[in-house]
């Protein structure tokens, strides 16, 4: 299986998290690393040559820190560009269809504060539900959320462990079928 793993942080040498996922992603087989903002640092994206990326590839992971309970901007104006109707959705519109759908986030806030009742009051999934949402709308499998939390505070030994992490979440994560969703929120 080829995964893209779209990298969306708007300062990726200043981040300790995404800058050490987005180089252990480099090192894995069959796995094409590409990162939004130094791609596109005037926001000009060439639709077709990221419609190209998507079509060369089974598994696309969106991988940013989550800004306001969402994407950063490059990301979001992604999704509007590239996901355009006849090609992503709509008739003729079936490039994505089948293909996986995933994120991989970092978060400022703790663990215990994305859960009912926390700071933060809702779960990663109830964030990532617009992403969800997407693939749903393209005929993507949608691959459940790998996060990591407390993103200015970890510690080296930390880090390394979220990284194998990463690399164990693509390796072994499964698509949501839409029976369990039924069943879950059911």
């Amino acid at each position: 299986m080829k995964t893209l793993i779209v990298v969306a942080h708007p300062d990726l040498q200043q981040s300790k998290i995404n800058r050490a996922w987005t180089e252990r992603m480099k090192q894995l087989p069959d796995t094409t690393v590409h990162e939004l903002y130094r791609t596109y640092p005037d926001y000009r994206i060439d639709v077709r040559r990221e419609q190209a990326l998507l079509d060369g590839h089974d598994r696309v992971i969106f991988q940013y820190p989550l800004f306001w309970y969402s994407t950063p901007p490059l990301l979001k104006q992604w999704f509007d560009e590239v996901l355009e109707p006849g090609w992503a959705f709509g008739p003729g519109g079936e490039h994505l269809k089948g293909k996986e759908i995933g994120i991989a986030i970092s978060t400022a806030g703790s663990a215990a504060s994305y859960q009912p009742g926390g700071y933060n009051l809702f779960t990663i999934r109830d964030i990532a539900k617009p992403v969800e949402a997407l693939a749903n709308y393209v005929g993507a499998h949608y691959l459940p959320p790998f996060a990591t939390h407390n993103a200015r505070h970890v510690t080296d030994e930390q880090l390394a462990e979220s990284e194998a992490a990463y690399v164990h979440h693509l390796a072994t994560v499964r698509h949501v079928h839409a029976a369990d969703l039924v069943a879950s929120n059911g």
